[in-house]
């Protein structure tokens, strides 16, 4: 691996570790050029209890005519609000926000706030 992505794993590790002791589930993100995901995994680490992505269906037809780019800060919004949504349905109502070593900007800044705004609290 380069050393770029070395250096994000490593930040991605330490975040997780001090997410582990607080014991909430996470919210967790990863992004792609094309994509963003977004996943809220139990406190246990073992399963995923909700997730949402620009690749889903009815994401990419709310982001513009079935083949829009989910790659963009519209998408990240329209993920953040629809994962809210589903984790609010779910009984979830706070996660500790895992932004896997990337920077605080951007989509990721973009996913994190329309997540807040739908009423998933940090």
């Amino acid at each position: 691996m380069s050393k770029k992505i070395d250096a994000r794993v490593r930040r991605a590790r330490a975040t997780r570790v001090r997410i582990a002791l607080q014991r909430k589930e996470r919210l967790t993100v990863h992004r792609t050029n094309l994509h963003i995901y977004a996943s809220v995994i139990a406190a246990d680490g073992a399963r995923v209890l909700v997730s949402a992505s620009s690749a889903e269906q009815e994401v990419r037809n709310q982001i513009g005519g079935g083949g829009g780019k989910g790659g963009n800060i519209n998408a990240a919004k329209i993920v953040g609000t629809r994962l809210a949504q589903k984790a609010r349905a779910a009984g979830i109502e706070a996660v500790a926000f895992d932004r896997s070593g990337y920077r605080y900007h951007g989509r990721v800044k973009a996913l994190a706030d329309a997540a807040r705004e739908a009423g998933l609290k940090f």
